[in-house]
């Protein structure tokens, strides 16, 4: 018998050598009956429910040894890869991709494309799906912790031979262009993706890969590589018939073992592969508790006689209940079953009328990991149709970010996931939207962009400019309509229908929540978005001096000018309760004119930026230029102070004040300083001033010119005005003119550079008040004799114990001792 199965075997290798085709074949059918065969074919667990094993021990252990090796079959086709996919190949491995996570993702998009495409032929022949398991559109994963096998298997359109060698050997051509090619005249295409670039990424984990393919045109072939530059195809006769679809092996690195756990696994793919529109399933492991017969005690079964008949009887009964209630006592087994890992609904690709309230916070919570039970402000469902198609859920936070301004230009914080075809893609891009909208959460899922690409050059990537347009626009609109929505905004006018109509009261309120939480974003965006700036600024709120402690908007505030008024009037400060004691406000409020008040540091900022709008131009009312109404005594108080603003000003010479002039802005208050039209103001000097790296000598020339404006009705003016037409040298009155220009300098919020100096004057007026004479000085301290107390003696003894001096009190008449002599 022995002798007949050797004279097959080699009868057998005879033909291999003359008839390569028909020799594989023969080779697979004889593999069973001879060990002596060199470099076996690799025979893994099947993928699907069936379990078990495809093979006897035997095959086992020479499919290990194969696996030891990872050789390339023997009686494989060799091939070589096309030398754009080597360098590809390097450039993936070494650059392009730097988290070797994303592998699981690329696989699993390819995966999601081949089930698309099955799904779109099926639409017109349904006889392609086939039947049974093979009719089910799923993406199944299963790990192999023994053999470092990871395999994920798809029921998708499958591959032949040629587009083996194609899809993975080329890029020049891929089955996603012949099948686009095909089916150009019909149907929707924007959803078949490409078996390209991102299979290579498995070699970031992988040293040998196996991709197991059956298409319905062809039988099961075997792919296999292990990146040297070759690869090789051959006829699959060893392996489960996969009846169609896909399935690719990476036998994985040794420092790749952490993807062999099944923690691991699940974590990826709730974070890239979460929403992929077909199910994916992982066999995974569970302990169940189950319930097994306990063994009796014999002791227990050992029964004692008795004479009573009664006894007997009840004993009977004891033990038929005895049989119904068996013991039993539970045992932990682990079992394996297919877990779904992607069961949240992606509800962007549903119409927005069919999606709940409930679902969209449900969701928001699902995307953003925020799990309190606030609610979102306000969220946008929308989709984009054109030259890029998308589509887009956008939500506002119900609370800003504890870190959300700082570092701002220094850091990239995208909070907008980016999926192209139900894939994750990433949550980095800089392009996608602006940083003044970084604290908008929520997605984007596009069908026209590029896939299996990294994120860098995603970015570059024209269609990313046009859906960033759109993006912002529904943004804006967004936080436009929850301000429309909240009764707190309405106009004054409006407020009756408001209340009549029965405005729902979670509204009420919203947009002061979202300017309290999100306002220097608007302001940012004004100051970075010049395209937006108008939209931007309809969303800005501020108090002013008739608000009564309420946010208003530039709408409303001109709503509420003033027949003739041509400027909006705003100052800016610290704090609110400082401007409305601000000497700016004076003549404004008495005359009834309404002004803004912008006490956050950015709005120094903005005001550069937002010169006008709607027609009306803004006016800072610390600054020149300000005009409230006509004075018809102007020209007359001109000339009759000519003479006190010419000498005030060759005072102050030294203090670089450029000009004093008569103010059309003071009503109770003697003199305030202002600065230039287009320089800093008092509050910009003191912002700039306070930075940690302020260089005072480059800043020097943003400092605006310095005016003094002067009261014309105030007593202390008409008297330095007398004092200086009577004598101009008297010291008195230039002291009394420089004290009241630092005294203006300070209620003008500017700092003073000289502090000592203006403290003199200070002291100096309340010396003339109290008729003390101006050289009288405080009285010199009495010195009391220097005596050495008690505790001073023990320091000396102590320091002469310890090789010191002894320093006598009293004056020593003899001669100074020597050092010998010492």
């Amino acid at each position: 018998m022995r002798k007949r199965t050797l004279v097959s075997v080699l009868f057998l290798f005879s033909l291999l050598f003359l008839l390569p085709d028909q020799g594989r074949k023969l080779h697979a059918n004889a593999e069973d009956s001879s060990d002596e065969v060199s470099d076996p074919p690799k025979v893994e667990e099947k993928l699907g429910g069936h379990g078990g094993l495809s093979t006897d021990s035997d095959v086992v252990h020479r499919e290990s040894e194969s696996i030891s090796k990872k050789s390339l079959r023997s009686n494989a086709e060799k091939f070589e890869f096309q030398a754009e996919v080597s360098r590809l190949m390097d450039i993936i491995i070494n650059s392009l991709y730097s988290n070797k996570d994303i592998f699981l993702r690329e696989l699993i998009s390819n995966a999601s494309d081949a089930l698309d495409k099955i799904r779109f032929l099926a639409l017109t022949d349904k006889d392609v799906l086939g039947e049974g398991d093979n009719a089910k559109l799923e993406i199944q994963i299963k790990l192999d912790k023994a053999k470092k096998i990871l395999s994920i298997r798809d029921r998708g359109i499958g591959m032949t031979k040629e587009d083996l060698i194609k899809n993975l050997g080329t890029i020049a051509k891929s089955g996603t262009s012949a099948f686009v090619e095909k089916m150009q005249s019909s149907g929707d295409l924007n959803l078949i993706g490409q078996f390209g670039v991102g299979f290579y990424s498995a070699y970031l984990v992988a040293d040998y890969i196996e991709v197991i393919s059956k298409h319905n045109d062809d039988i099961q072939h075997v792919w296999e590589s292990k990146a040297d530059g070759k690869f090789a195809v051959s006829e699959d006769t060893w392996n489960e018939p996969l009846g169609r679809g896909t399935e690719i092996r990476l036998h994985l690195r040794d420092e790749a073992g952490e993807y062999l756990e099944e923690s691991k696994l699940k974590d990826l793919v709730k974070r890239y592969s979460e929403f992929i529109n077909f199910p994916i399933n992982l066999w995974a492991s569970k302990e169940v508790e189950t319930e097994v017969p306990a063994e009796e005690d014999e002791s227990t079964e050992e029964e004692t006689e008795t004479t009573s008949t009664e006894e007997e009887k009840e004993e009977d009964a004891e033990d038929e209940d005895s049989e119904k209630k068996q013991k039993t006592k539970k045992v932990k087994e682990t079992v394996y079953e297919w877990e779904l890992l992607n069961d949240v609904k992606a509800i962007w690709l549903r119409s927005p009328k069919e999606v709940t309230e409930e679902e969209y916070t449900k969701f928001y919570h699902s995307l953003s990991k925020d799990f309190s039970d606030e609610k979102p402000m306000a969220w946008s469902h929308f989709n984009a149709e054109g030259d890029v198609e998308f589509k887009a859920v956008l939500y506002v936070p119900p609370k800003a970010a504890h870190d959300q301004y700082e570092s701002y230009y220094n850091t990239n914080k995208a909070n907008l996931k980016l999926y192209v075809r139900r894939v994750f893609i990433s949550d980095e891009f800089d392009e996608l939207l602006p940083k003044y909208l970084s604290f908008l959460k929520g997605l984007v899922d596009s069908d026209t962009l590029p896939l299996n690409v990294s994120r860098e050059m995603l970015q570059q990537h024209s269609s990313l400019k046009t859906i960033k347009k759109k993006l912002i626009r529904k943004a804006l609109d967004m936080i436009r309509k929850l301000a429309e929505e909240d009764p707190d905004e309405v106009h004054d006018d409006d407020k009756k229908d408001v209340e009549k109509s029965g405005e729902n009261d979670e509204k009420k309120g919203q947009y002061t929540k979202f300017w309290n939480e999100f306002g220097k974003s608007i302001k940012l965006g004004i100051i970075e978005d010049a395209s937006n700036r108008n939209r931007l600024a309809k969303l800005l709120r501020f108090e002013t001096t008739k608000s009564d402690g309420k946010l208003t908007s530039l709408d409303q505030y001109i709503k509420r000018m003033k027949k003739g008024q041509k400027d909006v009037f705003y100052i800016t400060g610290s704090s609110k309760e400082q401007l409305e004691k601000s000497p700016f406000l004076e003549r404004l409020i008495k005359k009834g004119y309404e002004v803004i008040f912008f006490t956050d540091p950015v709005d120094e900022y903005l005001m550069q930026y937002l010169m006008d709008y709607e027609d009306k131009k803004f006016q800072n009312v610390s600054k020149e230029g300000l005009k409230v109404g006509k004075d018809s005594k102007v020209k007359e108080l001109k000339e009759a102070f000519k003479e006190l603003t010419k000498w005030w000003k060759e005072s102050l010479a030294s203090e670089n004040v450029d000009d004093v002039k008569i103010s059309n802005r003071l009503a109770d208050t003697p003199c305030v300083v202002v600065t230039s039209k287009f320089g800093w103001s008092a509050n910009m000097e003191r912002i700039m001033q306070s930075q940690t790296l302020s260089d005072a000598n480059k800043q020097a020339y943003m400092r605006g010119k310095r005016v003094l404006e002067i009261n014309p009705r105030h007593p202390i003016i008409k008297e330095l005005k007398e004092r200086v037409a009577s004598d101009p040298e008297d010291e008195s009155v230039k002291e009394t003119a420089q004290l009241m220009y630092q005294t203006a300098l300070i209620e003008s919020g500017f700092i003073l550079n000289d502090p000592k100096d203006f403290a003199g004057r200070i002291y100096n007026s309340v010396k003339s008040s109290l008729k003390i004479s101006p050289d009288a000085v405080a009285e010199e301290e009495v010195e009391a004799e220097e005596t050495e107390t008690s505790e001073e003696a023990t320091e000396t003894k102590s320091d002469d114990l310890h090789g010191g001096l002894n320093i006598e009190a009293e004056p020593v008449e003899e001669e100074t001792p020597t050092k010998d002599e010492l």
